[in-house]
């Protein structure tokens, strides 16, 4: 037969548990997502906007899919917001949805890296 001593343990158990599984949820919503559409081209472009990215304070993530030169961004809200990622994404030479790229930094980008680079 269950004991009173067996029934606390369990009951303090399930509390750690949920306290547990309630701190994930909350870490898990402390996040914001957005996909940027770029004007990157090719492989070094992924390197150069991803490392701009993670020096970007607030973003937790960043993948650019360069088939669809989406940049994909998981980024904490309280931080920073999408504006100033785009902001990050035009300042090392490339457009990021409707922010056009810093023309001095754009200028500076490899040929291939540039608009029309790889056709």
């Amino acid at each position: 037969m269950i004991n009173s001593k067996m029934i606390a343990v369990m009951i303090a158990a399930i509390m750690i548990l949920g306290q547990s599984i309630f701190a994930q949820v909350k870490k898990a919503d402390k996040y914001s997502e957005i996909k940027i559409k770029t004007s990157s081209q090719c492989d070094m472009c992924k390197e150069t906007i991803e490392k701009a990215m993670a020096f970007e304070k607030g973003v937790k993530t960043s993948d650019l899919d360069v088939k669809t030169k989406v940049l994909t961004v998981k980024y904490e809200a309280a931080k920073t917001t999408p504006e100033k990622i785009k902001l990050a994404i035009s300042k090392v030479g490339y457009d990021a949805d409707d922010v056009k790229a810093d023309p001095k930094a754009y200028s500076k980008l490899s040929p291939c890296c540039q608009k029309g680079g790889h056709k």
